[in-house]
């Protein structure tokens, strides 16, 4: 059973610049785990482009439960998710099968 991971976070900086740099920080910090997790199918991520919405979103497939688990808990994810939640303030996410 295939699965697509999807998540959005918002961050917790208030300046819209600093939201913005940290924003395409996450986007590319995800987007660099491409070809270092195996695991993932495909990966899409960035930053929210229309006001008013979450400030950066990801979706992700993976082959199944266990493709996602590998991700979520491989060292260099890992690394990413520690700079994820020292700059944003909530998120958001559903799995779903493809």
């Amino acid at each position: 059973m295939a699965l697509r991971h999807v998540v959005a976070w918002k961050v917790a900086a208030s300046d819209p610049e600093t939201r913005d740099a940290h924003a395409r920080e996450i986007s590319d910090r995800l987007r660099a785990l491409v070809g270092v997790v195996p695991s993932i199918g495909a990966l899409s991520v960035g930053p929210n482009v229309i006001d008013g919405n979450w400030d950066v979103a990801l979706v992700a497939d993976f082959e199944d439960a266990q493709a996602l688990d590998a991700y979520q808990t491989h060292p260099v994810h890992q690394e990413v998710v520690a700079y994820v939640r020292s700059v944003v303030s909530d998120r958001v996410a559903v799995d779903f099968e493809l």
